[in-house]
C-alpha cells in the first residue's frame, strides 16, 4: 500500500552568510545566492535523496532555493515547480520592501529545470509570522492533496521549513522542528495521520551547523 512521503528541504548556506558585505552593493539585496559551500551542500543534499522515489519537486522562486533545488533536480532528473507558497518569511524587520527575484524566464535561461507550466500561489508583503505559518502550512496542505499519490520534496527557507512541516503534523512543530542550512524534515502518512520521521537531519553533511540563523 502507497504511503506518501514529504521531504522538506531547506537551502545551502548563502553569500551574505559567507560575506555580510554582499548585501551593500548586491543588485537584488534580499535574494542572496548560494555560497561555494552552499552548492556542496546542495550536491550532498541531492546525493542523499537518491532512491526516496521522489517525484516532484517544489521550491520557493528565491534563487538560493531554486540553485538548491536544481542539484537536486538535475540528480533525481525532475523539472522544479516554483511557488511562492514556500517563499522566504516577508518579514519588514528583514526586508524593507517586498524583495525583487528574477522571473521565471531568467531563472529558466540558467536552470533549464524550473517548469514554465507551473502557477502557485502569490505572497504578500509584508507579513507577520503567523500569517507566514499559515501560508506554508497551506501551501504543505494544498501539494499534498494536489498530488496525493506522489512522494514529493519542499524546497523553502528556514521559516518555510517549519510551517509547511506544521501545516501537515500539526502546530507543534512550529517549535519542535530543527531547519538548518540543507536540512531533511520526513514526514510520512501513517494509518490516519502525518507522522514525522526526520527533524531536521542533516547526517549527510559534512559541517553541520551548530546554530540555527535564519537572517
Amino acid at each position: 500500500m502507497f504511503q506518501q512521503t514529504v521531504w522538506i528541504a531547506r537551502h545551502g548556506n548563502r553569500i551574505d552568510f559567507v560575506n555580510p558585505e554582499w548585501f551593500n552593493t548586491a543588485k537584488r539585496p534580499y535574494d542572496p545566492h548560494l555560497s561555494d559551500d552552499g552548492i556542496l551542500q546542495a550536491q550532498k543534499l541531492a546525493n542523499r535523496l537518491i532512491g526516496e522515489n521522489i517525484t516532484q519537486i517544489f521550491a520557493s522562486p528565491f534563487l538560493r532555493t531554486v540553485q538548491t533545488a536544481n542539484e537536486i533536480a538535475k540528480v533525481l532528473d525532475l523539472t522544479i515547480k516554483l511557488d511562492w507558497g514556500l517563499c522566504e518569511w516577508l518579514n519588514p524587520k528583514w526586508m524593507l520592501t517586498m524583495p525583487e527575484t528574477l522571473s521565471i524566464e531568467n531563472l529558466f535561461q540558467t536552470y533549464n529545470r524550473v517548469d514554465l507550466s507551473y502557477n502557485g500561489v502569490t505572497a504578500q508583503y509584508p507579513e507577520t509570522w503567523e500569517a507566514c505559518m499559515k501560508r506554508t502550512g497551506e501551501t504543505s496542505q494544498r501539494l499534498v492533496a494536489q498530488f496525493p499519490t506522489e512522494n514529493i520534496l519542499l524546497m523553502g527557507h528556514g521559516a518555510s521549513v517549519i510551517g509547511t512541516a506544521a501545516g501537515l503534523v500539526g502546530k507543534n512543530a512550529e517549535t519542535e522542528v530543527k531547519a538548518s542550512l540543507c536540512c531533511l524534515v520526513k514526514i510520512v502518512m501513517g494509518e490516519k495521520q502525518w507522522v514525522m520521521e526526520l527533524n531536521g537531519d542533516a547526517s549527510h553533511l559534512d559541517n553541520k551547523e551548530t546554530t540555527i540563523k535564519f537572517v
